[in-house]
């Protein structure tokens, strides 16, 4: 399967926000980006660098901008989902295709191309250490984008226990189980063993 095609598989996946996801597709492509997928996501590569990026969540569409940060933002619509984490990217979201202002969204997008052809970027942050979590967690997150989105912004440490929780089980069922069991903790932005951690510090 093509590019093209994948991309428009995983637009029709998500039925909730395939308008959405359509139009921004389309503004995107009036700019001279080469469209690729990477990271299960819809993504705009430009001089070999990856500088736009759609996809859908859980009550959203989020629009992520790698370079955001160099951006004017007259229109004061970016903002950086994880403050502490990320240096450059930032974000747009949108809940109904009403809030999309496809002249705001062509200057931006125009101005990404022009810094990239200026030079001008920002430094990566540095290497942070990935969890490699088990395939039962990746299919989860997969299927509930909200509690993985949340678990990326989880700690190190706590991710690396949410993993070792669920790759220690030895039955399929169990780790379904687990996986249900620590959604709601992940989801509020928990580690597993938070409480236990507490209790012992009185």
């Amino acid at each position: 399967m093509d590019v093209e095609k994948k991309i428009e598989s995983y637009i029709n996946e998500h039925k909730k926000f395939e308008t959405i996801l359509t139009e921004l597709r389309r503004i995107i492509k009036a700019h001279p980006f080469e469209e690729t997928l990477k990271w299960g996501i819809p993504t705009y590569v430009y001089d070999k660098k990856n500088l736009v990026g759609i996809g859908a969540f859980k009550n959203h569409v989020g629009l992520w901008f790698f370079q955001g940060v160099l951006l004017k933002d007259k229109e004061q619509i970016l903002h950086n989902a994880q403050e502490e984490k990320t240096k450059a990217m930032r974000q747009i979201h949108f809940k109904d295709i009403s809030e999309i202002n496809e002249s705001v969204l062509h200057s931006y997008l125009k101005e990404t191309i022009d810094n990239q052809k200026k030079g001008l970027s920002i430094a990566k942050n540095k290497p942070v250490k990935k969890v490699v979590l088990p395939d039962e967690m990746v299919a989860f997150f997969k299927e509930i984008p909200v509690t993985g989105d949340a678990f990326s912004k989880l700690t190190i440490g706590r991710q690396k226990e949410y993993a070792t929780y669920i790759s220690s089980a030895k039955k399929e069922q169990t780790k379904k189980d687990r996986l249900e069991k620590i959604a709601l903790l992940i989801n509020q932005g928990k580690g597993l063993h938070d409480k236990y951690k507490r209790d012992k510090k009185l």
